[in-house]
């Protein structure tokens, strides 16, 4: 490993803004981020494999009575929000290191109120649908922790997931309030997103994709 993501390391496991195994609140955490974590009772919003944490910090400066949570298993990309976060001093942003599959550890069922999914890995391959993050053994676990008439939402580049993530909300039961575009920024739902763009979306608008999107709540 090489000196700067031991830094790296070093400096979050320092953070009382990160989440992780080595710190005891690790341990407890699920149903109790309101009163350990955030000292207030206001609403949930997840960023999921947040990378640097893009939309996490920017949710958290335009909403700052919500609390916002970055969650990726890599904490040398939670390192740098978590920086952005401390240094603007961001009280309602905070983030957890923890595979996705893991997330009934961390959270209660209900305790969260809204999900993000910006710009994930598509696993294009046949065999790794499964890690797909709108794979239905994912949004099952997503389903478990958000509250009633939580909203999912999900922005991508590749048309490959998105078709994908369609096919699999259609084909569930327990699926309302699907709504989608192709198209984003041509389309009613832009103001959703708030004009915050991660630095892959900045890339792929620059090269010509169209940035898809979709929400959804379950029944």
């Amino acid at each position: 490993m090489s000196r700067g993501k031991l830094k790296r390391f070093a400096e979050i496991a320092e953070r009382a803004n990160v989440i992780e195994p080595s710190k005891a609140i690790y341990e407890h955490v699920k149903g109790n981020w309101h009163k350990d974590v955030f000292i207030n009772d206001n609403p949930i919003t997840l960023e999921l494999a947040c990378g640097r944490g893009e939309y996490t910090i920017g949710l958290g400066r335009l909403f700052p009575n919500n609390n916002h949570i970055g969650i990726d298993i890599k904490g040398d990309r939670i390192w740098k929000g978590s920086a952005i976060a401390e240094e603007e001093g961001l009280e309602n942003v905070a983030f957890l290191r923890t595979h996705l599959l893991e997330l009934n550890n961390f959270f209660e069922p209900g305790e969260v109120n809204e999900i993000w999914i910006t710009f994930p890995d598509p696993r294009p391959r046949d065999r790794d649908e499964k890690r797909r993050v709108t794979h239905s053994r994912f949004l099952d676990i997503y389903k478990s922790i958000i509250s009633k008439n939580g909203i999912v939402r999900l922005k991508t580049d590749n048309t490959g997931l998105f078709d994908y993530t369609l096919e699999v909300l259609k084909s569930r039961e327990d699926i309302k309030d699907l709504h989608f575009t192709h198209d984003l920024y041509h389309s009613e739902y832009v103001s959703e997103c708030h004009d915050i763009r991660t630095r892959y979306e900045q890339k792929f608008s620059a090269e010509g994709h169209d940035i898809k999107y979709l929400r959804f709540a379950f029944l």
